[in-house]
């Protein structure tokens, strides 16, 4: 299977599921007295960044996508939209670690400034758990006195990691997990073949993102390794595994997610049955997987015996 490439929360155009998060933004907005900052959480990947866009299309007059707007938003052109996220380690590759003071404090004056287009000025902090104490602390000021038709969407899969007096000046809006139906249907929108779609939606548990990236697992081979490990065969893995695992695009990644969900539902599993002795061994192990994969990707390791070293945790239990 090749994953087809998903497209980004600014791309997107229809929305599924969120209908509660929707209805509780638009009964507020025809109050005529729109919150100024909005704390979108749920777990990750489930379309929080695609809710926060499709709330800056309605205050900006382009929810038509071919609207002028519309196009101006979806070409991240439109002046009166601001987007903030980790930003990209050229270095390394990789997502920065942290959003920073100096990417926050250009709000200000964005917030300012008059509306180009007479309207409302929006921003959208995308992973706003990432934001450090300084670069929080900045966000803090300017919503304890926000400027007239000025809102701020806060997107977070890990709101408790927010400063409490951030929280504290959001309405939050609990996104949840999508509906198998929703799952179905965003799948098939964006190109997944109908032989694929049943299995990711098995194990993406409502998430889409999460569909995204499982999808690179041609054919469910990385998933079958996994099965067959969690079913008492990682004793028998081998270097030969280990390289079909790290020749596939993400393939080490997806191992470690694989594994550590079966893990994960297994220790659960345990503790529902009262086997906490049982249960704490397997959560140990998901731990030690965590650590495995962090320590890997940090400091660049070599993926194949890295595979074989999470066979050896996942064969001790």
């Amino acid at each position: 299977m090749n994953a087809p490439a998903p497209h980004s929360p600014r791309e997107t155009f229809a929305l599924h599921g969120h209908d509660a998060a929707m209805a509780a933004f638009q009964d507020s907005r025809r109050s005529g007295r729109l919150h100024h900052a909005w704390l979108l959480h749920g777990p990750m990947g489930i379309g929080k960044a695609t809710l926060a866009f499709h709330f800056a299309r309605i205050l900006l007059n382009g929810v038509d996508p071919q609207s002028p707007a519309g196009r101006r938003i979806t070409a991240g052109t439109h002046a009166d939209l601001m987007v903030i996220g980790r930003g990209m380690d050229e270095r390394k590759g990789r997502l920065r670690s942290e959003i920073v003071a100096d990417e926050v404090r250009p709000i200000q004056s964005f917030l300012r400034r008059t509306a180009a287009e007479g309207g409302w000025r929006v921003v959208i902090i995308d992973g706003a758990e990432f934001m450090n104490r300084h670069a929080a602390n900045a966000l803090l000021k300017l919503l304890e006195e926000p400027p007239p038709q000025a809102a701020l969407f806060l997107v977070s899969a890990a709101p408790g990691a927010l400063l409490p007096t951030l929280r504290s000046r959001c309405r939050a809006l609990t996104c949840l997990p999508l509906s198998n139906d929703d799952m179905r249907q965003v799948l098939h929108e964006q190109g997944y073949a109908t032989q694929d779609v049943d299995r990711l939606i098995e194990a993406a548990h409502g998430s889409p993102g999460r569909a995204a990236f499982l999808g690179h697992d041609r054919d469910g081979r990385v998933a079958g390794i996994v099965g067959k490990w969690l079913d008492g065969g990682a004793s028998g893995a081998s270097p030969g595994d280990a390289e079909s695992i790290v020749r596939q695009d993400e393939g080490f990644a997806l191992l470690c997610d694989l594994l550590g969900d079966g893990l994960s539902q297994r220790a659960r599993r345990l503790a529902e049955t009262n086997s906490l002795a049982d249960a704490a061994r397997v959560a140990a192990a998901h731990g030690a997987l965590a650590a495995l994969r962090r320590e890997t990707e940090r400091f660049n390791l070599d993926k194949g015996q890295a595979v074989l070293q999470a066979a050896t945790i996942v064969s001790d239990l």
